[in-house]
């Protein structure tokens, strides 16, 4: 019993030893949590300093904030987004529309957007308009002027006709050469020039001047008759108007009317900041516009005096019409940069050269000897 006595302390304390403490662990800190700071800990030592453990999920929110930093995107603004549409609406209206016609004579391919019927409509209503304005100023069909217009002009209708019939031989024996070979011929487009109602009115007008609208439709002023008293003068202006509608020169005029303003709209919207929009308009006029219509011109001079040609008329008095022409409306060599219809003398230069005159010697002798004519178009 006092073994048991002494020995109890000792058994007790043995006991407790290998019994593990029940005081509580203190947590481990969480992995992704920050650390409090404890002002016991702080330290200047480095030893004792606490280091800050990253955290992703704060990288993942910087990662999503991220997007504030980025450009705009275009569609945001409104001035892109009005240029596409400009631009867009220009080439849906070019593809559905539009096709590449070939020009009689000089087998010059342009782009056409508006159909022979609504070019012919046009003219047909600005010619209505035309007579009301000039009412009491057209001269009679009896009149010796209208009587002689009328001959000169329908001299070249008929040679253009002709020229027609031509056209469709060519066509039908191109179409079968075509297929032979499987290479694609361009053939002149010509359908616009079948069924016109051609007529001519002399309106009494100091002015020197003649045109012929889309649909057939010739005006003459009395001044151009002051100046030019004989037939082939005249024959030479109404050839070069004339040339004009065979060659659809109207319809592509309103063509590229069209692709000028939108290229217009695009650089003032691009230059909107700067404020400067007669800038854009005098440019485009004198980049695009005016030397699309000289050229226009140039090539209705060279279709005109194979038209005039093949009506029977000297084609060596063309270039002379073009340089008396020059001194009446006192042009001068800037207006091959600066006006709608290039100088005289280049006209002339043109008309001149030898291939040219050439072959609308060979036209006016076929002409002549009532061969017909044989291959203009």
């Amino acid at each position: 019993m006092n073994f048991l006595r002494k020995s109890y302390p000792l058994l007790r304390r043995s006991i407790v030893s290998k019994i593990p403490s029940h005081k509580p662990h203190s947590p481990s800190p969480p992995l992704f949590t920050r650390p409090i700071f404890n002002p016991n800990l702080h330290s200047t030592n480095k030893l004792f300093s606490i280091k800050r453990i990253p955290n992703p999920f704060s990288q993942r929110r910087r990662f999503y904030h991220s997007y504030e930093d980025e450009p705009e995107h275009w569609y945001h603004n409104f001035r892109a987004v009005l240029i596409v549409i400009v631009v867009s609406s220009g080439a849906i209206l070019t593809i559905y529309f539009g096709r590449f016609e070939t020009v009689p004579c000089t087998k010059r391919s342009h782009l056409i957007l508006i159909s022979p019927s609504f070019e012919r409509f046009l003219g047909e209503d600005e010619f209505k308009e035309l007579k009301k304005k000039f009412k009491d100023k057209i001269l009679p069909a009896n009149h010796p002027d209208s009587v002689r217009v009328s001959y000169i002009a329908n001299r070249i209708i008929k040679a253009l006709q002709r020229g027609l019939q031509h056209d469709k031989q060519l066509r039908s024996t191109s179409e079968v050469s075509s297929k032979a070979t499987k290479k694609k011929v361009s053939v002149p487009q010509t359908n616009h020039l079948e069924g016109l109602n051609w007529e001519v009115l002399v309106v009494k007008d100091n002015s020197v001047n003649a045109f012929c609208l889309p649909g057939g439709k010739i005006v003459v002023y009395t001044g151009l008759l002051h100046h030019f008293k004989k037939n082939a003068e005249i024959a030479t202006v109404l050839g070069h108007e004339v040339a004009h509608v065979t060659a659809r020169h109207g319809a592509e005029t309103i063509t590229k009317n069209l692709w000028l303003a939108v290229i217009r709209i695009v650089f003032k919207l691009i230059l909107l900041e700067f404020d400067m929009p007669d800038l854009v308009n005098e440019m485009s006029t004198f980049l695009l516009q005016l030397p699309f219509s000289r050229r226009m011109e140039i090539e209705a001079d060279y279709i005109g005096l194979l038209l005039m040609a093949s009506a029977g008329y000297d084609p060596h008095v063309a270039p002379r019409v073009y340089e008396k022409l020059g001194q009446i409306n006192k042009d001068s060599a800037l207006d091959d940069y600066t006006s709608t219809h290039p100088s005289s003398m280049r006209r002339v230069k043109m008309l001149s050269q030898a291939q040219v005159m050439e072959r609308a010697v060979s036209v006016h002798k076929d002409a002549v000897a009532g061969h017909g004519v044989s291959g203009f178009l």
